[in-house]
């Protein structure tokens, strides 16, 4: 068998992209494996750390048995649930590589069981042989035949495909030394880290445990009863902004810490810069989705490493009630690291969050995604637009506010009257205000001259100069007598018009209306008695 860099299994663990993590390839053109040791040997580098409680299928590809895709997922505590989840992990594995255009010519199973108190690795390898044999099974179903399947506890193994005793003995094989193999070797030349246990790197991002739970689950609480109503409110975009510009003095605070060695180290010098009032706010502003958008454009150079250990750090803070919590700063863990390079973690950091809360849509598709081996570049460009989006638009609302201000202000010197004999607006207006004396006196001439008969004669008292002027003479409009003309009779209060009552000697016409009257005299020239 050979390992080279294959596509992922679009579930469980798979390998590191090659454009973003090293890969045995990139140093050795390929590793021969010729025995069950060297498979067990093997498994923490094909995966990047040692899993524990876990089931791990790699699929062979081609004549050669090229490693190609591979999943992981832990073992069930309930027998009862093997005989579906063996079904499924056979159907995601197979199905998944042949969907990609995968010749799967056959499958490795490895679980991985440290033995509990007054157990023996031997009996963890027969409580498990009804698993390994319920999942070849399904694999055979899928026509894809196992070929080897091994079990891992207290550093030994055992094989279940082989049946004879001088290579494979009942009590099991110790395996290697670490880094005294050929792998090893490889992996290092291709620099490749193996990061501990899987229980190691869940601890990192597990709840405290210490006696800081109870005054952390009080700073919670009282967090929690300031900013809900906030968020829920009309005050959400304060919050949103309070918990940003938290976040980035807590960044700063850790770029300045003072390195140390040893991974538990680092996570308690941590602790001990965060305090319990701020983490706790930071929590509650993250569960806001803008808000936790906008702190994942923390992925990449100076702000990464740190970020990252924010997020670990408030994720173990989320104690007691607040476990649920605890989705928001673990998925962004894990796309962080997944940015980095780091996808082991960030596998581990997604599942945890998917534990704390299965519905968390955005940790399902970046987990999916990190599965399929989507290049994670794709969402950091999308990062990087909205963030150079976001600072141009306000950019362009800085300059339209100061281009606003000195309209303002020219306007307000152009409203200022003038000096030089210049007249200012208002000025200009009032002496084009009639005087009242005059149109007055106007209006009396023009009545007794009789000016004021004709329908074409104009007031001055109403009419501007200009438009007296463009007005033609009344001597010019024929003239005739006033004509008295009848008053509407009031209608009543409610607007409408009370219907008339029909008189004596009153007529209807021919469409039933009542006829009027009408009173004899000379018309005017409008044809209007």
């Amino acid at each position: 068998m050979t390992n080279r860099n294959e596509p992922f299994d679009p579930a469980g663990s798979s390998d590191a992209s090659p454009a973003h993590q090293p890969s045995l390839a990139s140093g050795l053109e390929q590793i021969t494996l010729r025995s069950p040791a060297e498979l067990a040997d093997a498994l923490p580098y094909l995966l990047g750390f040692y899993p524990t409680d876990s089931v791990v299928m790699i699929a062979l590809h081609g004549e050669k048995g090229r490693f190609g895709g591979r999943l992981r997922l832990g073992i069930p505590a309930i027998p009862e649930d093997w005989p579906d989840m063996c079904d499924q992990l056979a159907d995601c594995l197979i199905t998944g590589c042949r969907g990609r255009g995968h010749q799967v010519t056959g499958v490795i199973i490895f679980v991985c069981q440290d033995p509990e108190q007054g157990d023996s690795g031997h009996q963890v390898m027969e409580r498990l042989r009804p698993l390994v044999q319920r999942l070849r099974v399904a694999c055979g179903k899928l026509e894809a035949p196992v070929l080897e399947a091994l079990c891992i506890s207290a550093g030994t193994f055992w094989s279940y495909c082989c049946p004879d005793g001088r290579c494979c003995p009942r009590e099991g094989t110790p395996l290697v030394l670490p880094g005294t193999s050929a792998m090893a070797a490889a992996a290092t030349y291709a620099g490749i880290q193996v990061r501990g246990s899987l229980r190691q790197m869940e601890a990192r991002l597990a709840p405290l445990s210490t006696t800081r739970l109870p005054e952390q689950e009080r700073a919670l609480d009282t967090a929690a009863g300031t900013l809900v109503p906030k968020m829920l409110g009309d005050s959400a975009l304060a919050v949103r902004g309070r918990t940003l510009d938290l976040a980035a003095g807590t960044l700063e605070r850790f770029k300045e810490a003072d390195p140390v060695s040893g991974r538990a180290a680092a996570d308690d010098r941590d602790d001990d810069l965060l305090a319990q009032d701020e983490a706790a706010e930071m929590i509650l502003g993250l569960q806001d989705r803008v808000t936790r958008d906008r702190a994942a454009e923390w992925m990449e150079g100076p702000e990464a490493e740190p970020a990252l250990r924010l997020w670990r750090a408030l994720a173990r803070r989320c104690v007691g009630a607040y476990s649920e919590h605890a989705a928001a700063p673990l998925t962004l863990a894990g796309w962080v690291a997944w940015s980095l390079g780091d996808e082991p973690e960030a596998r581990v950091a997604l599942s945890r969050a998917l534990h704390a809360d299965p519905d968390y849509i955005f940790a399902r598709l970046l987990h999916q995604a990190c599965n399929e081996g989507i290049d994670p570049e794709l969402l950091r460009r999308s990062l990087r637009e909205e963030r150079a989006g976001r600072s141009a638009d306000g950019a362009l609302r800085s300059a339209v506010q100061e281009e606003l201000r000195r309209i303002d202000a020219r306007k307000g010197r152009q409203a200022r009257p003038r000096k030089n004999g210049s007249r200012s607006v208002a000025q200009c207006a009032s002496r084009q205000k009639p005087d009242p004396e005059s149109s007055k006196r106007d209006a009396q001439a023009a009545t007794a001259s009789g000016q004021t008969c004709g329908r074409g004669a104009t007031s001055p008292a109403t009419d501007s100069p200009g438009d007296q002027e463009s007005t033609p003479s009344t001597s010019e409009l024929p003239m005739v007598p006033r004509q008295r003309r009848r008053s509407a009779p009031p209608r009543p209060a409610g607007g409408s018009r009370p219907a008339k009552r029909r008189g004596t000697g009153e007529t209807r016409g021919p469409a039933g209306r009542p006829r009027v009257r009408r009173h004899g005299g000379p018309r005017d020239t409008n044809g209007t008695s």
